[in-house]
């Protein structure tokens, strides 16, 4: 039996909560190394050398997907299948009303957070108490705002913070007072950081110039630039034909999205690249023919890059989609796993004919923005697999692949050629920023969707193709519908993918689109919330419901599980994220309360 629990707004219940709760909850016993009374520091702090980056404890949670492959997966399994039905909220504080998109980290009973888009906290992870707080100056801020995705990172004693000004900041992680800050000029970030062999990296993007669309490693005790690796060929360079005449400063494209992940044994960082802007091919080149419909087009862009991270060369890159027309993002995170090859052709449309029936395979693996799963060599870029996701239709954005060398196609019956002219191109946002989760124990991948595609007319403002059924489906509802060649399935769902064949199993359909990260645990469970503000705990096997309970606000990007005291958390922030408008004019029929900004905290009695 589900138990549900409603958890009434902080604007309603936020003095009872804070003002009697926090304070009865304050008083239970700190974890060693924890701050006496309220100074404003953590006593004794031991710093995180490269060792525990590479191998957390299970009790911390030290990076934006816990580790360097972005897995996602947590080894904790006191909170399991059997129990999680008695989960309780443990402590819930309010947070400032500004975009929420962040992702804390956890370490040694301390949680670190991003608290609005200029304040960064510690927390007692136990009872939710601040410790310290930095805040950056408001004068310090752009006034157009920020891309609100970001994180925190630690190394040593020192937090790092992609600030909204621009800014790396280095805060002592003791006290939270500046120990360094580097400017990226007016470039703000555009992604999160990651800390890795004494190197902070970071994305940034810019609609002005390539010079500011780049990734970015500053060496992370002094913050001076180490490398720097454009996000764009540059003319007379290796891959700079591939923008025919643009000229060098319009060649853009931004590193958006969730930070790149790390390979120790290869010494390699992979990061995906977002798409070409202008959007379409007739604003960047004039004509749609500019440019090859074929890979490679408008280098690096909706690439996989592969980096070494010494330095910042490029070891290998795999262009998802060549020459992009409408705006269709391959950045995000690439998921690093090792797994046996049984691609089964009844889940998979293109499977390189090379590999040998149940090859182990060190494989680099992405969603994209615009839906479709690839798997890739983590060694070489070679092309593994690739499948249409989350179904398979005729206005897919590629038309084909090469499956012995991997080359893509663009669809190019979808492009347009001159203004005005109209197409449906799927899918459109199918995920967003918010990570999927990796089972290594289920070798199967966790991933929410969107069945969402693009009616865009060239020129013209573009527009998410509405939810079939829905009141704003009109004329372009039967367009659609009929583009499916399987049975049409519910607006949304989380897919459980099996790594080995490919094969999807869909479970929590329906119309309620996701709006958070999701989280995997040795606890057989997989943790997971959206937009109607109901976090879930579902049997990872399954797909059944173990667990529920009704937030104060949507679920934004956040899930993380973690122990102090020998005792597990499962924490998840609500708040208003970047995406939310989008979202819910996606689905009108949910009218989420706006502007909730919380951190919620839930364990065992």
């Amino acid at each position: 039996m589900i138990r549900i629990r409603l958890i009434v707004s902080m604007t309603v219940l936020g003095v009872l909560i804070v003002g009697l709760v926090l304070p009865a909850l304050s008083q239970r016993k700190l974890p060693a190394g924890f701050p006496r009374q309220e100074a404003p520091r953590i006593e004794n702090f031991v710093p995180v050398t490269q060792e525990m980056l590479l191998n957390p404890g299970s009790d911390d949670w030290l990076m934006f997907s816990r580790t360097y492959n972005a897995q996602r997966f947590s080894p904790l399994n006191q909170i399991n299948r059997d129990n999680v039905d008695q989960l309780r909220m443990t402590w819930v504080r309010g947070m400032q009303p500004d975009a929420m998109e962040g992702i804390p980290i956890v370490y040694r009973g301390v949680m670190f957070v991003i608290n609005g888009e200029n304040t960064v906290q510690a927390l007692d992870a136990g009872n939710g108490r601040l410790i310290w707080e930095y805040r950056r100056k408001s004068a310090d801020l752009p006034a157009k705002g920020t891309f609100g995705l970001n994180n925190l990172a630690i190394y040593e004693d020192l937090i790092f913070y992609s600030a909204p000004d621009g800014y790396v900041v280095a805060l002592d992680a003791s006290t939270g007072r500046l120990r360094w800050e580097t400017s990226a000029g007016s470039m703000q970030h555009s992604s999160g950081l990651i800390v890795v062999d004494d190197k902070v990296l970071t994305g940034r993007g810019s609609e002005e110039s390539r010079d500011g669309c780049y990734i970015l490693a500053l060496d992370a005790r002094t913050g001076k630039e180490v490398w720097k690796f454009y996000a764009t060929a540059a003319p007379g360079k290796p891959g700079g034909e591939s923008w025919g005449d643009v000229p060098e400063k319009k060649r853009l494209a931004s590193i958006w999205g969730l930070p790149g992940t790390y390979d120790p044994d290869r010494k390699l960082v992979y990061w995906g690249i977002a798409n070409p802007m202008p959007s379409s091919r007739l604003e960047r080149h004039g004509d749609a023919d500019a440019v090859p419909k074929s890979a490679p087009a408008d280098l690096y862009t909706d690439s996989t890059v592969a980096l070494n991270v010494e330095t910042g060369e490029l070891s290998w890159y795999y262009q998802h989609l060549p020459g992009d027309d409408w705006g269709m993002d391959q950045s995000y995170e690439r998921i690093l796993l090792r797994t046996p090859l049984k691609p089964d052709r009844r889940f998979l449309r293109w499977i390189n004919p090379g590999i040998k029936a149940g090859e182990v395979r060190d494989v680099v693996f992405s969603v994209g923005e615009p839906g479709g799963m690839w798997a890739l060599d983590r060694a070489t870029g070679q092309f593994l697999w690739a499948t249409p996701f989350p179904q398979r239709i005729p206005e897919f954005y590629l038309s084909r692949i090469d499956a012995r060398t991997g080359k893509t196609f663009i669809n190019e019956y979808q492009l347009a050629r001159s203004p005005g002219d109209r197409h449906v191109v799927c899918y459109f946002n199918t995920r967003s920023p918010w990570p999927p989760a990796y089972n290594p124990n289920a070798n199967s991948l966790y991933v929410s969707y969107i069945d969402s595609c693009l009616d865009i007319t060239q020129g013209d403002k573009r527009l998410s193709v509405p939810i079939p059924g829905s009141e704003q489906a009109g004329a372009n509802r039967s367009l659609r519908e009929l583009s499916i060649l399987d049975n049409p399935i519910s607006f949304t769902a989380l897919a459980k993918v099996d790594m080995a064949t490919g094969e999807v199993h869909r479970f929590d359909t329906g119309p309620a689109p996701g709006n958070g990260a999701i989280l995997a645990t040795a606890g057989s469970l997989v943790f997971w919330g959206d937009l109607n503000r109901r976090f879930r705990a579902f049997d990872a096997d399954s797909g059944k419901i173990l667990w529920e309970s009704i937030l104060g606000g949507t679920i934004s990007v956040s899930t993380i599980t973690y122990a102090v005291d020998g005792k597990q958390y499962i924490a998840v922030l609500t708040g208003d994220s970047l995406g939310i408008p989008a979202l819910l004019q996606k689905a009108p029929q949910f009218k989420p309360p706006l502007g909730h900004h919380a951190i919620y905290v839930f364990a065992l009695p």
